[in-house]
């Protein structure tokens, strides 16, 4: 049985699809959100689950005080099945579910940034589908301060973070590795580099 581990709903069932899915373990999932609550990642963030499933992580951080979780995920059957979990387990108020492709939902124009991305793509998805990924959320999605988190196979190839995450480490559960990224507070800011020349040149 798969179940919210924390929060307002915590102890509450969640519905799993019966294929095509493959539910983050309540283990790591207790894990993940120890380390996330910890660094303050999670209390009134706005959240992205892109591959969503059931929706389990992304309702896991709405249970835990993220202010709003948008929920995306391609099969229909899964979508609605979201939809579902976060109605019955009190979180509809506070989520988004988006029927759709990860690359259809970036390749829009982003709107209010993401404070916590969480994606957990299937483990046969092809490696440069996982990057096309992290680079369209490096271009607009992602909040100053912003934390990524990747669930990946052990034996995955290494992830390069495009620019401007900044590599957080990883953390290893069995078969499942956690791969963690963040943007700078201060991402964004202007550089000695980008300063106009005053008048009469450098000085």
């Amino acid at each position: 049985m798969t179940r919210i581990v924390a929060g307002t709903a915590g102890g509450r069932a969640l519905r799993v699809p019966r294929t095509g899915t493959r539910p983050t373990s309540e283990r790591v999932r207790e894990a993940l959100f120890s380390r996330l609550e910890h660094a303050g990642a999670v209390d009134g963030a706005r959240v992205l689950d892109l591959f969503a499933g059931s929706g389990a992580l992304g309702l896991e951080a709405a249970s835990r005080g993220a202010r709003s979780v948008v929920l995306v995920e391609v099969a229909r059957a899964a979508a609605e099945l979201c939809r579902r979990n976060a109605r019955e387990v009190g979180l509809a108020a506070v989520t988004e579910v988006v029927p759709a492709k990860v690359a259809t939902y970036l390749a829009g124009e982003p709107g209010e940034p993401f404070d916590l991305v969480l994606l957990d793509p299937p483990y046969d998805l092809a490696p440069e589908e996982v990057a096309a990924a992290l680079d369209r959320l490096a271009q607009g999605w992602l909040a100053p301060g912003a934390t990524v988190v990747l669930e990946a196979a052990r034996r995955a190839p290494a992830t390069t973070w495009p620019e401007p995450l900044e590599d957080d480490g990883e953390r290893r559960y069995g078969d499942t590795t956690l791969r963690f990224a963040s943007v700078p507070l201060d991402a964004g800011a202007p550089t000695v580099k980008d300063m106009p020349v005053p008048p009469g040149g450098p000085r």
